[in-house]
C-alpha cells in the first residue's frame, strides 16, 4: 500500500500547478498512444483516459520567446513600440489587441534588412512570429497561427548559415506544427513531414555541435540505431536542454504509435528515454524533470508493448510499467525533489497512470490478486493528489474485477 503521509502536501502542490496559469500541465491534448481499437470497458485494456494523460507529453511552446522581450532596446525602433504594446496586452489578457500589435510588428519586421536585428536576426524574427501565432491560438484562430508557424519555418529552412540557436528554433516550430496538424486532424503525411524534420534537424544540430568540439559522442558516424546512445552521452551546448532534444523524438514516436508503426515508435521512445535518464557530467542522477518525463515515456512504451505477440507482450509491458514506477518512487527521495513542485506534479500524475495500467496488465495475465492491489494503489494515489478522473477509473476497475472474478 502506498504511503499517505505526504498526500496533503502533494495534493496542494498539484492543485497549484494544475491551475490555468500553468500551461505546461494544462495544455492536455486529446491524443493517446493506445491503438484505435483500445477502449476502456469490460475488457481489461490499458485505460484510454490514462493514454490521454500520457499525451500531455512535453510542453511544445517553450521557445524561449519572452527572454527576447526583457529589454526592448535591442529591437529596431520601427518595431519596438508595437512589440512593447503587444506583449503588454498579452500579459493583461487582451489577446485580440495583442494580436493586432504583434501582426503589425511582424509585417514591419519583414520589410527591414537583417542587419537591423544585429546578431542572430532569425532568432529575433521568428520570436515575433511565434508570439503572434500564440496570440492567434489564444483567440481561437488556429489556422492563422498554423500559417504563421509554417511561414517562419519555411523561411528558416531556406536560410543558410543559421546559428545553433536559430536551428533549434526551427526544430521547436516544426515540433509545434506537427502537434497542431495532429490536433486539428490534418493529413497524417503533413504531421509526419513536420515531425520527421524536427527529429532529423535536432540530430544534425547535435552532431554538428559535437564535431565542433562542444559535445562528446561515441562516433561521428553512428548508425541510426545507435543515435539514442549517442544522444545520451553528449554534453549539450548551454542553449540546448535535453528536453528540447527528447521532445521531437517523443512526439514522432507517439505519431508512429498512432499510425500502427510500432517498431519506429519503440525506437524513438527508447532513444528519448535513454537521453532523459542519462545523468549529466559529474552528476549521479538525471534532473527531477528529466526523470519524470522519462517515467512518462516508459509508461507510453509499456502501452506500446501490449500490441506485440503474446505472451511476451505482457511480460515486456509489465517490465516497463514497473520500471516507470521504480523511477518515480526513487525520484521522490532525491535531494531537492519536493522543491521542484511542477516536475513532481507530473511524476505524481504519471504514477497514478502507471499503477492503473500495471493493474490492467496483471489482470490481462490472470494475476488477479496483484492486479487488485495495483488498482487499489492507483486509487489511493489518485485520491492523494486530488485526481478525480483517476480515482473513478480505479474504482471502476476494482468493481469490474470483483464481478468477473468470483470466489470458488
Amino acid at each position: 500500500m502506498l504511503a499517505r503521509a505526504s498526500c496533503k502536501r502533494q495534493a496542494t502542490s498539484l492543485r497549484r500547478h494544475l491551475s490555468p496559469r500553468n500551461a505546461a500541465l494544462t495544455a492536455c491534448r486529446a491524443v493517446s498512444t493506445t491503438s484505435a481499437g483500445t477502449r476502456t470497458g469490460a475488457n481489461p485494456k490499458v485505460s484510454t483516459l490514462f493514454g490521454v494523460l500520457m499525451a500531455v507529453g512535453v510542453a511544445s511552446t517553450a521557445y524561449g520567446v519572452y527572454q527576447f522581450y526583457t529589454t526592448f532596446t535591442m529591437w529596431p525602433p520601427e518595431v519596438r513600440g508595437d512589440l512593447r504594446a503587444g506583449i503588454k496586452a498579452k500579459h493583461q489578457g487582451d489577446l485580440d489587441l495583442s494580436a493586432r500589435y504583434l501582426q503589425r510588428a511582424w509585417d514591419t519586421a519583414q520589410t527591414l534588412p537583417l542587419s537591423a536585428f544585429s546578431s542572430e536576426p532569425h532568432l529575433k524574427l521568428s520570436g515575433i512570429a511565434v508570439s503572434l501565432a500564440e496570440a492567434f491560438e489564444g483567440t481561437n484562430r488556429p489556422q492563422e497561427a498554423y500559417d504563421i508557424y509554417k511561414t517562419v519555418l519555411l523561411q528558416l529552412q531556406a536560410t543558410k548559415d543559421l546559428s545553433g540557436r536559430e536551428r533549434m528554433r526551427a526544430v521547436s516550430i516544426a515540433h509545434k506544427l506537427g502537434e497542431m496538424a495532429e490536433v486539428y486532424q490534418q493529413d497524417p503525411e503533413e504531421a509526419e513531414q513536420w515531425l520527421t524534420y524536427a527529429v532529423e534537424e535536432v540530430l544534425r544540430v547535435v552532431k554538428d555541435e559535437s564535431s565542433a568540439g562542444k559535445g562528446k559522442v561515441v562516433s561521428a558516424e553512428e548508425p541510426d540505431g545507435e543515435v539514442g546512445s549517442m544522444l545520451a552521452e553528449l554534453d549539450l551546448p548551454w542553449w540546448v536542454r535535453k528536453i528540447d532534444v527528447a521532445a521531437p523524438l517523443e512526439v514522432l514516436g507517439r505519431f508512429y504509435a498512432r499510425e500502427g508503426k510500432d517498431e519506429y515508435a519503440a525506437t524513438l521512445y527508447l532513444q528519448a528515454i535513454g537521453m532523459l535518464m542519462q545523468p549529466p557530467p559529474h552528476k549521479k542522477d538525471a534532473s527531477i524533470e528529466d526523470r519524470c518525463r522519462g517515467a512518462q515515456l516508459m509508461n507510453n512504451l509499456s502501452d506500446l508493448m501490449v500490441r506485440g505477440p503474446p505472451p511476451t507482450n505482457l511480460k515486456y509491458a509489465e517490465s516497463w510499467a514497473r520500471q516507470a514506477q521504480g523511477v518515480i518512487e526513487k525520484t521522490r527521495t532525491l535531494p531537492g525533489a519536493q522543491q521542484e513542485t511542477e516536475a513532481m506534479a507530473l511524476c505524481e500524475q504519471t504514477l497514478a497512470a502507471v499503477l492503473y495500467n500495471l493493474g490492467a496488465l496483471l489482470e490481462m495475465g490472470g494475476k488477479y490478486d496483484t492486479a487488485r492491489q495495483a488498482f487499489q494503489d492507483s486509487l489511493e494515489q489518485a485520491k492523494c493528489i486530488g485526481m478525480r478522473s483517476g480515482a473513478m477509473e480505479a474504482r471502476g476497475a476494482l468493481r469490474r474485477l470483483e464481478r468477473s472474478v468470483k470466489p470458488p
